[in-house]
């Protein structure tokens, strides 16, 4: 996908990004690249890989539902999606949370080169930054590969009644989805919307808007050991 193509597939998708925006885009990609040669971000190097791979990717979930208020990004690594949404959605506030510190540094200088505001990155894992931020935000989602029923334990309780969990899986996502929905059930949540949607090389993504449709019980999330252990 070159520069021209991801224009134009996001404006057929109802996404008009300005040239600045694209810009920025191009300016991720080169410093992502630059930056991978000290600390490992991704395997996908080639430009036009990344804007299909993690760009376009990322903004998947944005075509069918409006993202706006605020958004956190478990464990957002090189800041898929949640800095590739910002870009996007300039009033979107977004909070990356990243365990390893040198993928922070990263993040960090890459949104100051971006220019970006209401944006911040907190060296955490999500399931200690959970207790201290409970039902909280709008919307919570991760590219994570942990297992889903895991996920939605330890990211679910950050989003607040009426919000959502948006579950992002590849193509075994609507089998961990249904093993899954006793986690989605205890955790408050009801599945809203699921769809798939495919990349132009044919791999599948399936994305699934679940809905806080009750408060979270004061028992979740568990400790994390546990959580591994014996998830819901």
């Amino acid at each position: 996908m070159n520069r021209e193509e991801f224009k134009n597939k996001c404006e057929e998708r109802g996404l008009a990004l300005t040239e600045r925006q694209l810009e920025q885009y191009d300016e991720y990609a080169s410093f992502l690249v630059e930056y991978n040669e000290k600390v490992n971000l991704t395997a996908i190097v080639e430009y036009e890989a990344i804007l299909e791979k993690h760009f376009y990717d990322s903004l998947l979930l944005s075509f069918e539902k409006k993202i706006e208020g605020n958004f956190v990004d478990v464990g957002t690594g090189a800041g898929f999606p949640g800095v590739v949404l910002k870009i996007a959605y300039p009033s979107l506030k977004v909070i990356l949370l990243e365990p390893l510190q040198k993928r922070c540094v990263f993040l960090n200088e890459l949104i100051k080169r971006l220019g970006l505001l209401d944006i911040e990155v907190v060296n955490v894992r999500g399931e200690d930054y959970s207790l201290k931020k409970r039902e909280a935000f709008d919307y919570v989602s991760a590219r994570a590969v942990t297992n889903l029923n895991a996920l939605i334990e330890v990211a679910g309780t950050m989003v607040k009644e009426g919000g959502y969990f948006i579950a992002l899986r590849g193509s075994s996502g609507q089998e961990e989805i249904a093993n899954a929905n006793n986690a989605i059930s205890q955790m408050g949540f009801a599945i809203e919307k699921t769809y798939e949607e495919r990349l132009a090389d044919g791999s599948l993504r399936i994305i699934s808007f679940m809905k806080k449709i009750k408060e979270t019980p004061k028992k979740y999330p568990r400790k994390y050991s546990i959580i591994k252990q014996r998830p819901l």
